[in-house]
C-alpha cells in the first residue's frame, strides 16, 4: 500500500468515490445517492453516475468485489484504478479478463476521463 496523502485532485475524488462506493454496496444501500453526497465535496456531484458505472465495470473486469484502503493507504485495486484513469497503465497490460468485461471496462474509462475533464474545475487537459 501507498501514502495517499499527495494524490493529485483527481486521485483524490477517484479514491474517495471508490470508498464511498464500496462502502455503499457492502451496506446494501443506494450507491449513487452516497456517491452525490462524497462528490459534492469535491464539487462534481454530477459525477455520481459516471462512477457508478465505472466501478460496476471494474469489479466485473476484476471478477471481484474491488477491495479499498483506509487511513491514507491506498490498495493494489486502488492504485490500478487510478493508473487505468490517468493513463500511465493500460487495461489489457494488467487486467485479463473476458472481451465484454473488457470492452465495458475500456468504455467506461474513456467516459470517465472525458466527464472528469469537463465537471473538476481545473482538471481539463491534465489527463492522457
Amino acid at each position: 500500500m501507498m501514502s495517499s496523502l499527495a494524490l493529485p485532485v483527481t486521485g483524490a475524488i477517484l479514491i474517495d468515490a471508490t470508498r464511498c462506493w464500496r462502502d455503499a454496496r457492502d451496506a446494501g444501500v443506494a450507491v449513487q445517492p452516497c456517491l452525490s453526497r462524497t462528490l459534492t465535496g469535491h464539487q462534481c456531484a454530477m459525477l455520481a453516475p459516471v462512477f457508478d458505472s465505472l466501478l460496476r465495470f471494474y469489479e466485473d473486469a476484476l471478477g471481484r468485489p474491488v477491495t479499498v484502503g483506509h487511513a491514507g493507504t491506498t490498495t493494489e485495486d486502488e492504485q490500478q484504478l487510478l493508473g487505468l484513469i490517468d493513463g500511465s497503465l493500460v487495461r489489457r497490460a494488467c487486467l485479463n479478463c473476458p472481451a465484454g468485461a473488457a470492452m465495458g471496462l475500456d468504455c467506461a474509462i474513456c467516459s470517465t476521463r472525458i466527464m472528469m475533464a469537463l465537471a473538476v474545475p481545473g482538471m481539463s487537459g491534465t489527463m492522457q
